[in-house]
């Protein structure tokens, strides 16, 4: 169809298209040279558009190596910044504009508005004719013969002189053009090597100032010296790839003619005498033993310390040397490192020169003077820089496709310069000249650039010039096709339009989907917690009310499924936050292997919680998500392993840093891997962070399941990505739970790591930053009871077991009842322990023994007690517990005959451990009938009148049950109408309870209308239209609404609140958070009742 409307139709529309096309093509092809011409020419070009981006990108890169370079410097020494190091930024140099760039800068200027007239004038003949085209078909019909001929000559004319005019202006400027291109290529050539040429020498200068103030300090403030020749040679060895333009490093002692015989008896060689006072080359049979030795002066510098490159150089005075002097005397003098002249260097060819940094044996000021800098010098520390090694790497670095010829040269002395680097030569064309500055304000120099060719023939401006004429028959062709493209580009950006508007409603719909489907799930979810929990305030035995705990967490678990897939849309858009509520992270450990403790018993695999006694009883944090991250690790562990066991251990890092893995002492005796591997990346084992009153834990979850491929291992925290296809129908699973608890882990200032090998186990270790909480909070919910703690607090008991690590999560379990605890792991030390105990009583006297199951081999356990069978009647002997991880029936009935009072099942939990010692040492919780004392629930909402409205009767009854529990009179009702009936003034609620989803009428709606009623009251009673008593004597009359929600959507929180609802609670609601929304509309009416 956009091809059909561009078509033009009839024989007067074929003519008027061929004079269209013919009077445009020019103006088309000149717009097409003026803005991307080829060869240097167009507008682009001239602007700088294209040209700026490479030479950007190089200085860029090389500003980066530069700034590499010098942190590798300052890495030895902070000092070493003392030094100046001049660079050349390339903002200045475009701002030292010469007279020559001005006049270019002018020329093209002037061309490209030149260029612009020209288009303009193109393109206002082009468009005034195709205005003039658009007339009616009529009047073109009528004079179509007389105007087609008349235009074609008039246009076949002047597109020849036209297009002879153009190729012809073409060439002379595109040859221009490129002439000024190429003295702007040289000079950015010859700047950048210059430039970089300087900065490479300048990071070596910082690397041999740091070395100058590491031998201050540690040869000539350490005593004795820790530095020493084969000290010396190692680091330098060492260190010789930051320092690779130097061909070697030494150091030359200050020593007064007075200290000569002295030094050298101490170094058992004589101060010698260089061979030749002005350096020059020397033979290659060069033997520092044959020199002669320094004759008598003042002061020498031999040398004592030297890489090993130049370790020819030792004991050879520099003081001998006239430019070695002349650096030293300047070097000490001024404190900064200074150059010689250029010389050719001992046993090379090249031609190289010196830096020199003087030695000081006391830390000097700024502003010190030459006197004083003489006064502290103690050495000198010189390099040799091979200057055509540094130059031709430098060039093999910066190669390009135009070659030039490089010069460099010392012009110290204008008159007669030093050529230090380039051949004899002469290149092509100009010289540029650029100036060097390599730190030495004494010492100058420049280099010199110019192409080795010729300058080739302006190819380009004549193939331009010349094909001027084909472009403009085929620009025909490219202008209809252009139009063609526009078209199509116009209707793709109007279907990319469509799309964005399709996917916009798209994430409306998804948020919408995801709210729905929360509220769906979560709807009778809320039956089902809401009913456990009223079971669980009913009268039941700790067996009992720990099955009902777990099935409340099993459903809790299910909200958490729901939940990570909510938060995996959060963390997709951000807007996922994290809690900071006190909790025990004890308890929450529990609650997480409660969830698994039937998978683990039926697969025979040993499951086991362990928490440092340094880990702080109540942490500050996200409860919530902390739990989540440990039931993903925990879960995927019992999904893939089918023998051996699972261990979740907790510790503080500081307590990890200094700890060894074991590998060999294991929970179950299968082989694991090194977990200490992983530890080696987290950063907060190498610094802690969060303040003093961080705590930073570190905690690993260890399994003997059948491992991770290493080909998977880079994937597997990638959303819904799992090892190979067969593991989502094997093992089940959507993938999301590792990337899910990588974010969390992220968000609460830690990181996640794992180390796994298949057919052994995997270990999934992650830290985390909580700050510490108090012992006293009362937003603290404990799953075992007070009176139980009282009852076993203080008793003595015996863990048997042959594995230390088995005995010591016993142990853990133990202490946190209060309970001490003595370890035996080998069993005639648990058999005469006990034989001991029978005999006595008071303090030293065992209330219980707990043996493992397979404690010193399969099945050793349950034949223990009768090792001790003749104590068995005695008065004091202990309370047997067997520990296993599954018992069958026949085993559970044998365990009274063997000597057992009972049995615990693994994994072992805090609830679990309670129920049995209740059961077996007599201390059963009776249920307490007497009034409690109220709790700060039951005191706001006692006596209250409660609306609650939901179209759902379990949710009425769970919600109704919850608030009678607290002493609230509740009224229940199922519609958004009812609600407004029951709310119409005068009314005696004093709250109410609203779900916002119902039909007919949702909750956002009928809240609206009820705040429109009380809206329209209270202005009534302002206006003394009403009078108050007729509402109840209620002058300003607002009940408060809460939004009953399954949605945990952000958004329709926000929507509640703009709905006129005061705040919200979301399904299944539980008493911290009913308490934290109301407390605030009845507390000041609960203290008036006290008061």
């Amino acid at each position: 169809m956009a091809k059909k409307r561009v078509a033009f139709a009839g024989g007067f529309v074929r003519s008027r298209n061929g004079l269209m096309v013919l009077s445009v093509l020019c103006c088309v092809s000149c717009s097409i040279w003026l803005l991307w011409g080829p060869g240097n020419s167009g507008i682009l070009e001239k602007l700088g558009i294209r040209d700026l981006r490479n030479p950007i990108k190089q200085i860029l890169f090389d500003r980066f190596n530069s700034s590499t370079d010098q942190q590798r410097a300052l890495a030895l020494l902070i000092s070493s910044l003392d030094q100046d190091s001049k660079t050349m930024p390339y903002e200045r140099e475009l701002a030292k504009c010469s007279p020559d760039q001005v006049r270019v800068f002018s020329g093209t200027l002037y061309s490209i508005l030149s260029q612009l007239v020209v288009a303009i004038g193109f393109f206002s003949g082009g468009f005034a004719f195709g205005v003039f085209t658009k007339s009616s078909n009529k009047q073109f019909q009528l004079q179509k013969h007389y105007r087609s001929h008349r235009w074609s000559k008039n246009l076949l004319i002047l597109g020849i002189l036209l297009g002879l005019s153009i190729s012809l202006w073409i060439f002379v400027n595109m040859n221009a053009t490129i002439t000024e291109r190429m003295k702007e290529t040289l000079v950015s050539m010859c700047d950048e090597r210059a430039r970089m040429l300087q900065d490479q020498f300048n990071v070596s200068m910082n690397h041999v100032h740091a070395l100058a103030i590491l031998v201050s300090t540690f040869h000539h403030g350490k005593q004795p010296s820790a530095i020493d020749q084969q000290t010396f040679t190692e680091y330098t060895g060492r260190t010789a790839f930051e320092r690779p333009l130097m061909s070697g490093v030494a150091y030359a002692l200050r020593v007064l003619h007075a200290e000569r015989e002295e030094f050298e008896k101490k170094h058992g060689w004589r101060i010698k005498k260089m061979e030749t006072e002005d350096q020059s080359l020397v033979k290659d049979d060069y033997n520092p033993e044959e020199l002669d030795p320094s004759p008598v002066q003042d002061e020498y510098a031999p040398v004592i310390f030297s890489q090993e490159t130049v370790s020819h150089i030792v004991s050879i005075d520099m003081m001998s040397g006239k430019q070695d002097r002349e650096n030293i005397l300047r070097a000490r003098a001024s404190g900064k490192g200074v150059l010689t002249s250029p010389f050719n260097l001992l046993k090379s060819n090249h031609l190289g020169v010196v830096l020199t940094f003087a030695v000081y044996n006391t830390s000097l000021p700024p502003n010190a003077t030459p006197e004083e800098r003489i006064s502290a010098t103690v050495g000198y520390l010189g390099s040799s820089f091979d200057v055509p090694s540094l130059v031709d790497k430098l060039l093999h670095q910066l190669a390009s496709k135009q070659t030039i010829v490089v010069n460099l040269y010392d012009t110290t002395n204008v008159s007669a310069p030093i050529r230090m680097y380039g051949p004899d030569v002469a290149g092509a064309g100009e010289t540029y000249i650029s100036n060097v500055d390599f730190g030495d304000p004494t010492r100058k120099h420049e280099m010199h650039c110019r192409f080795k060719h010729k300058r080739p023939l302006p190819w380009s401006a004549i193939a331009m010039s010349v094909g001027v004429a084909v472009i403009v028959l085929l620009v025909g062709h490219i202008f209809h096709a252009a139009l063609n493209r526009i078209e199509e580009v116009e209707y793709d950006y109007r279907r990319m339009r469509e799309l964005k508007v399709r996917a916009e409603a798209a994430d409306v719909a998804k948020s919408q989907f995801l709210a729905t489907v929360s509220h769906e799930i979560r709807t009778p979810m809320n039956g089902v917690l809401g009913m456990l929990q009223m079971l669980m305030d009913t009268e039941l035995d700790p067996t009992q009310k720990d099955f009902a705990m777990t099935a409340q967490s099993s459903g809790k678990a299910l909200i958490a499924i729901i939940n990570e897939v909510l938060d995996l849309a959060k963390i997709e858009s951000g807007r996922l936050e994290l809690e900071a509520v006190p909790y025990d992270p004890r308890d929450v450990l529990d609650n997480v292997l409660s969830l698994f403790s039937d998978k683990s018993q039926a697969k025979g695999i040993e499951m086991a919680v362990y928490v440092s006694e340094q880990v702080p009883e109540i942490l500050i944090g996200d409860p919530g998500r902390f739990r989540q991250i440990i039931t993903n690790l925990v879960g995927n562990s019992v999904k893939f392993t089918e023998v051996g066991h699972i261990f979740v251990s907790v510790y503080l890092i500081e307590e990890i840093k200094n700890k060894e893995g074991d590998l060999c002492e294991t929970l179950s005796g299968f082989q694991v891997v090194d977990e200490t591997k992983i530890w080696e990346n987290f950063t907060l084992l190498k610094s802690s962070t969060g303040g003093n009153n961080a705590i930073n834990l570190i905690v690993s979850v260890e399994d003997t399941g059948v491992g991770i491929p290493q080909d998977v291992q880079c994937r597997i925290f990638t959303p819904f990505m799992q090892a190979d296809s067969s593991t989502s129908r094997m093992y089940g699973g959507t993938g999301i739970g590792l990337s899910i608890s990588k974010c969390l882990v992220n968000l609460m200032g830690g990181e996640i790591g794992f180390v796994s090998k298949p057919g052994i186990g995997s270990t999934f270790s992650f830290t985390a930053v909580f700050r510490e909480g108090s012992k006293s909070s009362s937003n603290i919910k404990r799953h075992y009871f007070d009176s139980t703690l009282s009852n076993v607090q203080g008793m003595r008991g015996l863990v048997a077991d042959g594995r230390p690590i088995r005995a010591r999560v016993i142990e853990y379990h133990l202490q946190r009842l209060g309970i001490h605890v003595d370890i035996a792991t080998k069993q005639d030390v648990a058999v005469q322990t006990i034989l001991d105990s029978c005999c006595t009583s008071g303090r030293n006297h065992i209330d219980m023994v707990l043996v493992d199951k397979d404690a010193w081999g399969e099945g050793s356990g349950k034949s223990f007690p009768r090792l001790f069978s003749e104590c068995q009647q005695n008065e004091h002997q202990p309370k047997m517990f067997l520990i296993a991880t599954s018992l069958t029936p026949t085993e559970v009935y044998d365990l009274k005959s063997a000597g057992y009072a009972d049995s615990i099942l693994k994994p072992l939990r805090l609830s679990m451990i309670i129920a049995c010692f209740q059961k077996a040492l007599g201390t059963e919780l009776k249920q307490q009938h007497t009034k409690r004392k109220p709790v700060p629930l039951q005191s706001i909402l006692r006596g209250k009148n409660i609306l609650v409205v939901d179209d759902d009767l379990v949710n009425q009854r769970v919600a109704a049950g919850t608030l009678k529990k607290f002493g609230a009179r509740v009224t229940c009702v199922d519609s958004g109408k009812e609600a407004i009936r029951r709310l119409q003034p005068p009314h005696n609620f004093d709250a109410c309870f609203m779900d916002v989803q119902m039909p007919e009428m949702d909750g956002f709606e009928a809240t609206q209308k009820i705040r429109d009623m009380e809206n329209r009251v209270n202005e009534l009673i302002k206006s003394n239209d009403a009078s108050s008593e007729i509402y109840g004597s209620v002058s300003h009359r607002r009940v408060p609404i809460l939004a009953m929600t399954a949605d945990v959507i952000q958004a329709t929180h926000e929507h509640c609140l703009r709905s006129g609802m005061d705040d919200y609670v979301s399904k299944p609601f539980e008493e911290q958070q009913l308490y934290s929304a109301i407390a605030h509309f009845f507390e000041s009416e609960t203290k008036d009742e006290v008061s």
